[in-house]
């Protein structure tokens, strides 16, 4: 499978401070890669540089094959982005503000229009003055905009902010089914690490402005030092004395680092020191400890 979004060695500078020093990934067809770094990391700064908003100091970027800033034009024309807050005029309803946009664009009639309300599931309140509309539902015309165009690369700035918790899985639903069923390629720069945990397939993380590591979201989590495995028991005191590595979680639980095929001979030992034992499961690291395990933590170096 090809990639939509190539950045080669990316560097940028403003006068003697370099942001970005070779910031290299790629995004193919169907990916939906969440880009995570701390504050002042560089994300934003390379969502610019994709996008043209600003210039590049050195190395390359390409979209659908297009080198960015010799063939501008055409490299932009299948791209769809969100930056900060999408604009719309708050007076007009959610459909006239799609179809003031879809003016921009050659061939985009009604039937379009009609399509991406249906995508973002607002057909009940299309008609309705966007001030009347949640946060939510902004975002979620916000990203009707991006996509009027049908783009096969969407670029998102922090799309979740400020949004509650229905607001968030709505979000989700709509990114994942745009990523399955309309075959973009997506890139996601955010803060909210538990909620890119449960539906990216692919994490950049940045720090400094270097990249870290890129990789599938499930290699990025396993802990290749150990395993750790949560067990649920009649009474955890005294276990330490059984087990000094023990990590007591709560009174009916403790954590412990071992590998898999030494559970059941866990399993015997503990039968025979007597102790019951009622569930083992293993410890899946989550994306945010996965990324401050990486960072150091969310702070500017």
């Amino acid at each position: 499978m090809e990639n939509i979004l190539e950045c080669r060695s990316l560097c940028k500078t403003f006068g003697k401070k370099q942001i970005l020093k070779d910031v290299s990934f790629d995004i193919k067809e169907g990916d939906i890669l969440g880009f995570i770094g701390p504050n002042g990391a560089g994300k934003t700064t390379t969502i610019k540089l994709i996008l043209g908003l600003q210039s590049i100091t050195s190395g390359k970027v390409y979209i659908n094959g297009y080198n960015v800033e010799k063939e501008f034009t055409k490299a932009i024309k299948k791209v769809g982005a969100i930056v900060e807050n999408p604009d719309m005029y708050m007076y007009m309803s959610g459909y006239d503000n799609l179809k003031l946009v879809s003016n921009m664009y050659k061939g985009i009639g009604t039937k379009r229009i009609d399509e991406v309300v249906k995508l973002v599931k607002l057909e009940n309140r299309i008609n309705d003055k966007v001030s009347k509309y949640s946060l939510g539902m902004r975002q979620r015309l916000g990203i009707a905009q991006a996509i009027l165009h049908k783009p096969n690369l969407l670029i998102l700035d922090e799309p979740t902010n400020g949004l509650d918790p229905e607001g968030i899985k709505e979000m989700r639903e709509l990114l994942v089914s745009l990523a399955r069923n309309e075959k973009m390629a997506i890139l996601i720069s955010s803060h909210n690490l538990a909620e890119l945990d449960n539906f990216c397939n692919k994490v950049c993380i940045i720090k400094n402005g270097e990249i870290i590591e890129t990789s599938e979201i499930s290699a990025i989590k396993k802990d290749i030092e150990h395993e750790k495995f949560i067990i649920e028991i009649e009474n955890t005191k005294g276990i330490n004395k059984i087990y000094k590595e023990a990590e007591i979680i709560n009174d009916k639980v403790f954590k412990i680092n071992i590998k898999r095929e030494n559970v059941p001979d866990l399993v015997i030992d503990m039968v025979k020191n007597n102790i019951k034992i009622y569930e083992i499961k293993e410890d899946e690291k989550s994306l945010e400890d996965a990324f401050f395990e990486r960072t150091g933590g969310n702070v500017i170096e």
